[in-house]
């Protein structure tokens, strides 16, 4: 046999193994991957994963249950504002809550509440705005710098079907530090090195549905 044969024979077999190597390749899947299941599929696998797929989506809402009880009344009244507004996310609530509670304190230490007014009620602007004026009157200033907030928990909701107002009382632990100065600019109280701990418990109202995203502050205590 020639050896213009041989090679031909050679390239051939090496052809052959290439486009088998090929095949084998492209009819293997890395992971897990299901195949399709035919449209009406009706087998006990198929049944189970429906049923069980109803089960997840008919469960408790994780958003809700992550920070109230289940079975609370503040869990009734978070699903009925949900109800009527989708928007709606407890979660994401008290994210901004979080981030209210550091503007309006800090707006209140340094005695500049004009930033503040869209996001507290009337009633409340008048406390702290009062509270200010009678430190102005006396000469005194606040030199105050956040440092954090340690605790976001909340404590209670409340929603009018009527009026669709949702009430969220939520507990907050902040740090921050604060001195008291006279007219003179001495310090009468508080230590600027001094880290102190500070808890406050506030209710936001909104409209559910509304235009207006923004809550507002509509009562504190501690």
């Amino acid at each position: 046999m020639s050896s213009s044969a041989i090679q031909l024979l050679v390239l051939a077999g090496i052809a052959i193994f290439l486009i088998l190597k090929l095949r084998n390749v492209l009819g293997t899947r890395e992971g897990f991957e299901k195949p399709p299941a035919p449209v009406g599929d009706k087998s006990p696998a198929s049944s189970r994963s429906r049923a069980n797929l109803e089960v997840i989506e008919g469960g408790p809402d994780e958003d809700i249950t992550d920070h109230v009880d289940e079975s609370s009344p503040a869990a009734k009244a978070l699903a009925a504002m949900k109800r009527h507004d989708p928007s709606f996310n407890v979660g994401g609530f008290l994210q901004g809550a979080r981030g209210a509670y550091e503007m309006i304190l800090m707006a209140f230490e340094n005695g500049e509440l004009e930033p503040i007014v869209p996001f507290v009620s009337k009633d409340v602007f008048d406390s702290l705005s009062e509270v200010v004026d009678q430190r102005e009157a006396q000469g005194l200033t606040i030199e105050a710098n956040f440092v954090g907030v340690r605790e976001v928990t909340l404590v209670a909701a409340e929603f009018d079907e009527t009026t669709r107002i949702g009430e969220v009382t939520v507990k907050f632990v902040g740090e921050l530090t604060s001195v008291v100065k006279n007219a003179a600019g001495e310090v009468i109280e508080g230590n600027p090195n001094e880290i102190k701990r500070q808890k406050d418990v506030w209710t936001f109202a909104r409209e559910m549905g509304s235009d207006d995203p923004n809550w507002q502050l509509v009562a504190t205590g501690e």
